[in-house]
């Protein structure tokens, strides 16, 4: 299976300082990777990166074919790039509707549309709420908003950091059934930051631990998942 993301030798940061240094990565079209570590490895960085959120030292970042290192921030959602950021990124201000119809972008050929009716359809809370304003969700509707933001641009790739951070435990469940639709059944690639690392693994089909803003290990997810003496020694974890 071709790749779709290929990641070579990358640093980047803030300013002058390096967060990740030698990162190497790859993801095949339609496949979903775990984006594992302790707080302050790297991880953020490494989505927001991907984003052009950051400056980038050095390295090459390639989504299919097109050299995404290359291009500045505003211009990487046209090339494929859908990202749910942290701070979810909602325009608060907007209704649930205005939201989803400010931000789309027709489907590329051969590839499904994302419209606000199907993600309505994925997310039925937010049809519920479509004249509601930003201001007037909760958390939980917030995130599935964003990334319904996300879907509707039509991405190749999906950026997920930490999508279920500060949410109930039912809403978190509701929005990691529909992350396994959006991936298993429809097929889109993602890469998803989680705190919540056996959840995740769960629905993923690879793996990769960072450390020190370097790349530690990488396999698929069935098998870390399966050695969860090995996970807890990537993530630091003491029992």
């Amino acid at each position: 299976m071709p790749e779709l993301l290929q990641i070579d030798n990358l640093s980047a940061g803030y300013g002058e300082a390096v967060v990740l240094s030698g990162v190497d990565l790859s993801l095949p079209e339609g496949r979903t990777l775990a984006l594992l570590g302790r707080n302050g490895t790297g991880k953020t960085t490494l989505m927001n990166t991907l984003a052009g959120a950051t400056r980038q030292h050095g390295g090459r970042i390639a989504l299919a074919g097109v050299a995404l290192h290359e291009l500045p921030s505003h211009e990487r959602a046209a090339a494929g790039i859908g990202w749910v950021p942290q701070e979810r990124n909602i325009f608060k201000s907007l209704t649930v509707h205005e939201n989803l119809t400010a931000v789309a972008r027709p489907a590329r050929a051969g590839m499904p549309q994302w419209t606000p009716e199907r993600v309505y359809q994925m997310f039925p809370r937010l049809a519920e709420r479509k004249a509601n304003l930003g201001t007037q969700l909760s958390g939980g509707e917030q995130q599935m908003l964003a990334v319904g933001r996300a879907l509707v641009l039509n991405p190749r790739l999906l950026l997920l950091d930490e999508p279920l951070e500060g949410l109930a435990p039912i809403i978190a469940e509701e929005l990691l059934k529909a992350i396994r639709r959006i991936t298993r059944e429809e097929g889109l690639a993602a890469i998803i930051v989680e705190q919540h690392p056996q959840a995740i693994l769960a629905i993923s089909d690879v793996a990769a631990v960072l450390d020190r803003g370097t790349v530690v290990h990488r396999g698929t997810a069935a098998e870390l998942r399966a050695q969860p003496e090995l996970l807890d020694r990537l993530l630091g974890v003491v029992r």
